[in-house]
């Protein structure tokens, strides 16, 4: 049977292995969805681009 020192120290580790676990989950959630709402901007921004490209060639070939 482990003595009160040890289970004491592997109470301690458990909590602290789920801190650090909760913090490194929340931080690598954080990368991913800033890198997915960049995707996502970037791609909006490229549908917008070609929409107003579209609608300026449009109005240019009208009056020329």
């Amino acid at each position: 049977m482990k003595s009160t020192g040890a289970l004491i120290l592997t109470i301690l580790g458990v909590i602290a292995s789920i801190v650090i676990a909760w913090w490194l989950v929340n931080l690598l959630l954080s990368v991913v969805f800033f890198i997915v709402k960049i995707l996502i901007v970037a791609v909006v921004a490229a549908l917008v681009f070609v929409a107003l490209r579209g609608l300026l060639f449009r109005r240019d070939a009208k009056q020329g």
